[in-house]
């Protein structure tokens, strides 16, 4: 009897496990950059690496990440209907670097006080973080790219290059005696930089043609879906931050459910792994109008998503108080029902990422945009109920994954009710108004 366990393996969207490696890579170089530029500099230099770091990977996601989901669904469907990547690239990477000069000015003309306010007063470290906001803009068109093109040997590749990059370069600083906060921002805007160059060869080389897609669907894409990110990273962060705004003098309270909430999330982790191929392989039985295979995608992924939450989910239940007061040296305020809310709370998420991408490669942005607005709405009230902080901030995180998931699953059951028929088919009259490809 074949393990179940390894049907489903086998089913995932394909490039999974060529992506996994790279996710991993990169995922464990932002650890040892960390580490070497603790052993490398001194406090104030380590606190203001580390600052750099964090906004980069929180702003810099929110902005940006859109580019490489919504990059990817216009290039799978144009590649199903044996269309290049060329024209969607340049539409999208010109709406980007809108966004980014936009971003920079607001950088540039506020240097100072934001040197001051997060970089000790360091503008080099200022410099750095425009400089990183460009390598990752860039990251996530090659990324998108690739992904939609379902090349994922060189998206992995990207991704491993990335994190190798940042970890050699790190570990190069003090060998040189380089002990500078600036030389580590340097890296954060090389590597990128360095590893979409790699990753875009395959691309430039397709040199197929096609219409180009509409300038008010690439824009409105981008904006609804960039709205959506940023409520999915409001709901997946707001317990520790409800906490630091309801009742600011828990500090123990703050510290465990900060710890209690990283572990919680490891499942994500693993999923950062199937989100690429995941949005390819839906984006292309939606433009194809398989419905079918989409539902055949969904149903799987969504299955692994399951098998991953509760074989990370339940040993944190059970052991997750004891591990946080060990590794982290939290104070005994949790309890194993504060880490079961949790989990509960991380696998509604999951799933609710998961329909909102399958929501995305039908092109139903506006209705993902919308079940995480009604998710935060929840969140928002759950929280606010009068009880025990802790308890009313978990079950305010699971009731808001929880309705966000089930808002999307209906609507994408009403989505998928109606008559198949290629996405391309939506916008193709639109697409023929256009004659310029730029």
């Amino acid at each position: 009897m074949t393990n179940p366990v390894a049907k489903l393996l086998g089913a995932l969207p394909p490039g999974v496990r060529l992506v996994a490696g790279g996710t991993v890579v990169l995922g464990v170089s932002s650890y040892i950059f960390l580490a070497l530029a603790g052993h490398s500099l001194d406090t104030t230099q380590v606190a203001g690496v580390s600052m750099l770091w964090t906004v980069v990977m929180s702003v810099g996601y929110g902005l940006f990440s859109p580019v490489e989901l919504e990059l990817t669904r216009l290039v799978a469907a144009r590649d199903v209907a044996g269309q290049g990547p060329g024209p969607a690239i340049r539409r999208v990477l010109l709406v980007t670097a809108g966004v980014l000069v936009a971003v920079l000015a607001v950088i540039a003309a506020a240097a100072r006080p934001i040197a001051d306010r997060f970089f000790s007063g360091d503008l080099g470290l200022v410099a750095g973080l425009g400089g990183a906001l460009v390598g990752l803009a860039v990251s996530s068109v090659a990324r998108g790219a690739l992904a939609g093109l379902g090349n994922f040997g060189a998206y992995g590749m990207q991704l491993a290059v990335d994190g190798g990059l940042r970890i050699g370069l790190a570990a190069l600083i003090p060998v040189f005696g380089a002990h500078s906060a600036f030389a580590f921002a340097l890296i954060l805007v090389a590597a990128p930089l360095a590893a979409s160059a790699i990753g875009m060869r395959s691309v430039l080389a397709d040199r197929r043609g096609g219409p180009a897609p509409v300038w008010r669907d690439v824009v409105t894409g981008l904006g609804l879906l960039t709205g959506s990110t940023l409520l999915a990273q409001l709901m997946v962060n707001a317990a520790v931050v409800s906490v630091g705004v309801l009742s600011p003098s828990s500090k123990a309270l703050i510290a465990a459910l900060l710890n209690a909430v990283v572990l919680a999330r490891v499942p994500l982790f693993a999923y950062a792994a199937i989100q690429a191929s995941l949005v390819s392989s839906l984006s292309g039985a939606a433009a194809a109008g398989n419905h079918g295979e989409f539902r055949k995608v969904l149903l799987r992924t969504g299955g692994i998503v399951v098998l991953m939450s509760a074989a990370a989910g339940l040993p944190t239940v059970v052991l997750g108080p004891w591990a946080i007061r060990l590794f982290f040296k939290a104070q005994d305020v949790l309890g194993s029902v504060d880490f079961l809310w949790l989990a509960l709370g991380t696998l509604c998420y999951m799933l609710a990422t998961v329909f909102g991408q399958a929501l995305l490669a039908l092109g139903r942005h506006q209705r993902q945009l919308l079940s995480w607005l009604a998710g935060s709405v929840v969140l928002v009230a759950v929280t606010l109920v009068p009880g025990d902080i802790a308890t009313r901030v978990e079950l305010a995180y699971l009731a808001g994954a929880a309705v966000s998931a089930a808002a999307m699953l209906w609507a994408l059951a009403r989505s998928l009710s109606a008559p198949a028929r290629p996405v391309a088919e939506h916008r193709a009259p639109l697409a023929a108004h256009q004659s310029s490809e730029v």
